[in-house]
């Protein structure tokens, strides 16, 4: 396979037993398959009071976990705790392929006054793959405010425009070496996560939307991944399958979007509905 991705809500690698830990998440991801990325959301750094207690670096756990991989771990808050230590909490990119460059990208948080809420943010890591250059994006959208994931989706597809538009007019080359020198630009991305939405609301809508007349040059639509592998097929449930705290009934709602010129190469998207290490279950991407 060209290229073979695993997405996955970790729940600072809570099971449903209530045990962290990151060692039993990545064994079962690598015995899903021998992927080349693992996106994974919700990794957590010093939050003892979290259940289960995750009050350790958790990236840097799988970093030790994946030899050869880069990970890159991308806070979606960052502040500082109780006793006054710096906790961060967000998404995290563990790749074997080449890596060419790394954003990170504060999404939208609107005010929503007495609406649970925190920040959220999209890790880009732009990898050479057999594909060619492929822009990796990871996110985790607000649970509890509708107004703030649909900006948040908005957001998304903006940024995924905006990386087309640089592919399509790229910017003056630069060999200096210094910041200005000449970036990876791709319009070829992967866009996965845990978007906290079904696919019959409005933010989904928006996240699948062909670009209209207001989108930059080279724009294109992202294609979930799901129908592309298994047409009319009822997608497998990524949430409440085990646990139901969140609501009565399963539900998916752990997606892989793909630009328009990668969906006729999505060969396999599969769901492990069995494991209990999260309360969400991981995605499987398969790319020929």
């Amino acid at each position: 396979m060209a290229l073979t991705l695993i997405t996955w809500n970790v729940q600072w690698f809570c099971g449903l037993d209530n045990v962290v830990n990151v060692e039993r998440v990545v064994a079962h991801a690598r015995a899903m398959a021998d992927f080349d990325v693992l996106c994974l959301q919700e990794v957590a750094d010093n939050y003892p009071r979290l259940e289960g207690d995750a009050g350790f670096d958790q990236a840097q756990r799988v970093q030790d976990l994946l030899p050869g991989f880069e990970v890159h771990f991308g806070a979606a808050v960052d502040e500082r705790g109780p006793d006054g230590r710096r906790q961060r909490f967000g998404n995290l990119v563990a790749t074997r392929l080449p890596v060419r460059q790394v954003r990170h990208h504060a999404l939208p948080w609107p005010a929503d006054g007495g609406v649970r809420s925190m920040p959220r943010m999209c890790t880009s890591v732009t990898v050479d793959s057999a594909l060619g250059p492929v822009r990796l994006m990871t996110t985790h959208l607000e649970f509890y405010s509708t107004r703030q994931r649909m900006a948040q989706a908005r957001a998304l597809v903006d940024l995924h425009h905006e990386a087309c538009a640089h592919a399509a007019q790229p910017p003056l080359q630069d060999a200096s070496g210094g910041p200005f020198q000449s970036k990876a630009h791709t319009a070829s991305a992967i866009l996965c996560g845990d978007f906290n939405l079904e696919r019959h609301e409005a933010e989904y809508a928006v996240l699948g939307a062909e670009p209209d007349a207001t989108a930059p040059p080279g724009a294109s639509a992202l294609r979930d991944a799901w129908p592309l592998a298994h047409g009319r097929r009822a997608p497998a449930p990524t949430f409440r399958l085990h646990d139901r705290r969140y609501g009565p009934e399963p539900i998916s709602c752990d997606y892989v979007f793909v630009s328009d010129d990668l969906a006729p190469r999505v060969r396999a998207v599969e769901v492990d509905t069995e494991t209990t290490v999260s309360d969400h279950q991981p995605v499987l991407l398969r790319l020929a």
